[in-house]
């Protein structure tokens, strides 16, 4: 998706299952919509869905899910303990990756035009997309909530922005707007005071603490509320809390990520933890969270250490490190950074393992030998991720935490590169087939053909080239995790190192039979060359990482 704006709709029934699933097959509906999440809560009786998509796409998603949710649920049965309006309550539109806020501020009001003149709902603008300053915050839209909405319409001052002033008992009223993404972030202190946890919040937090004189009574002001001593950053909400009997968290939500990120905070906590004897241990993100945030982190951490770092993946898994985000439990950068959650996975490598072994074995030529060698080296990488992982956080190995950490940055980079080849050679074959097809009538026609086989050729033989750098890299990292990773592992940095040899070769076998079609000299001499010397350092490292591991058997 070049263009991402995320949807959070929050409707009113956490319970039916029918109706919230209904809602979900409206959603996924919808060509480049990707659900991310659907949260019931029961008590709540109300439930949460997350999905992104390119704008246009995620307007359409949220009108059908809309249509849907209002025809569904009946607001005169509706009882839970979270605040709301509506059977839709709230529709918020965010922008995440090349979408602007005005993009966003115009999605909300399209949405919410369309809303009220074909439901015949009274909505709402809020946030950024507000007309009247006392309608930024959705509170204050809410007050009294639905049982109140009928007696609200009778003042003038009340009425939507879209739809008429008039109470529906059946759906009740909806809001909708731009909204900046909001980060749930938790830090981890090394003590089980909860109380430090609290100081330390109302030290950062927007709203700080309130003043209070020398014998601890409330200093009230002239407006007869009492006065506070204001935080140290703008946008960010935090409290003291428990993540279990052991570990206090500084837990908080981050407003504008852009203004104050998870660096910044993470420091000042830093900072606070120390003047009470305290010290940050890691930290963790509840919820998902954009890339740019994480990039952003990275940036500033590679700053700090004098580290250069300009690749955004590198930067992510810094900023990652840094933050500590896999103390209490591995941090899966696919599963928590919305861009990654929304990349597509090839055809081949999203199957299953019985479906990829039936296409493998029909009499296609493809896929074949060269996506079965991305297929062993991610394997390995994988293999090598799982003892960096087995290693991590355990006493015995603190000593070695820093190469481990580093191990698994790189073994999971390399995963994931593996993963993308195993689409990218069949695609490359099927390049060379097409090539073979076009028409060859004329002479002007044959040249063409000529030139498109040769450069099919040319790009068959650099996939799989690519694969091999790519495997002999990963010995690097079973090397690592064979010396120092958990010696209850040490069979499986084996296995790891052997998977990557034979990606090295299984991908050579495939470069060296296009080679063999290759008319260009120079071409050839340099890429057999290259696959001589991978072959040697793939063949050396394996054989030095065996070693080193039967001697510990």
């Amino acid at each position: 998706m070049k263009k991402i704006v995320e949807c959070v709709p929050n409707f009113s029934e956490g319970k039916d299952k029918s109706i919230i699933n209904a809602i979900s097959a409206a959603i996924e509906s919808v060509d480049g919509v990707k659900l991310l999440d659907a949260d019931p809560g029961v008590d709540f009786n109300r439930t949460v869905y997350t999905f992104v998509g390119e704008p246009e796409a995620v307007l359409e998603a949220a009108f059908r899910a809309a249509k849907v949710g209002v025809a569904l649920i009946d607001m005169t049965k509706h009882k839970g303990e979270h605040a709301r309006m509506g059977a839709l309550d709230v529709c918020p539109f965010i922008p995440i990756k090349n979408v602007t806020v005005d993009d966003c501020i115009k999605l909300s009001k399209k949405f919410g035009e369309r809303i009220a003149k074909e439901q015949g709902i009274p909505v709402f603008l809020y946030a950024k997309s507000a007309t009247k300053p006392e309608r930024v915050r959705l509170p204050d839209i809410r007050k009294g909530e639905y049982e109140a909405l009928e007696e609200k319409f009778k003042d003038s001052s009340f009425k939507p922005d879209y739809g008429k002033p008039e109470f529906v008992p059946k759906s009740g009223a909806t809001a909708t707007g731009c909204r900046d993404i909001l980060l749930a972030y938790n830090i981890n202190l090394n003590t089980n005071d909860k109380s430090i946890a609290s100081k330390i919040s109302g030290k950062i937090r927007t709203s700080g603490v309130i003043k209070k004189d020398k014998d601890g009574n409330k200093i009230i002001g002239p407006d007869g509320k009492p006065e506070r001593i204001p935080g140290r950053f703008k946008g960010v909400q935090a409290g003291g809390m428990m993540y279990d009997e052991n570990i206090a968290q500084v837990s908080m939500n981050l407003l504008n990520y852009r203004d104050v990120n998870l660096h910044n905070v993470f420091e000042a906590v830093q900072e606070e933890a120390g003047k009470l004897g305290a010290k940050v241990t890691g930290s963790e993100i509840v919820g998902l969270v954009p890339k740019e945030s994480l990039v952003l982190a990275g940036k500033f951490y590679s700053k700090k250490y004098g580290l250069r770092i300009t690749d955004e993946e590198e930067l992510v898994a810094l900023g990652i490190d840094k933050l500590g985000l896999s103390e209490l439990y591995p941090f899966k950068p696919e599963e928590k950074v919305i861009e990654y959650m929304v990349e597509e996975t090839g055809p081949l490598a999203s199957m299953k393992v019985s479906g990829f072994l039936s296409e493998l074995a029909s009499n296609s030529p493809a896929p074949g030998g060269g996506s079965v060698a991305a297929l062993a080296g991610s394997l390995g990488a994988a293999l090598s991720s799982m003892v960096c992982n087995l290693t991590i956080g355990k006493e015995k190995y603190n000593d070695v935490q820093d190469e481990i950490k580093e191990a698994l940055k790189k073994s999971e980079q390399l995963r994931k590169k593996l993963t993308k080849l195993i689409d990218k050679d069949t695609e490359a074959f099927n390049d060379v087939i097409k090539a073979f097809r076009m028409p060859k009538d004329t002479e002007e026609q044959k040249e063409k053909r000529k030139k498109a086989i040769q450069e099919g050729y040319k790009t068959a033989a650099n996939v799989p080239l690519e694969t091999a750098k790519t495997c002999e890299k990963i010995l690097d990292t079973s090397m690592i995790v064979a010396e120092k990773g958990n010696k209850n592992s040490i069979t499986d940095a084996a296995v790891s190192a052997l998977m990557a040899q034979a990606g090295v070769k299984s991908a050579i076998f495939n470069v060296t039979i296009n080679l063999g079609s290759i008319k260009d000299a120079e071409f050839v001499k340099k890429i057999s060359f290259e696959i001589d010397e991978l072959q040697r350092n793939a063949d050396d490292k394996t054989n030095e990482i065996m070693k080193i591991v039967e001697n510990q058997l």
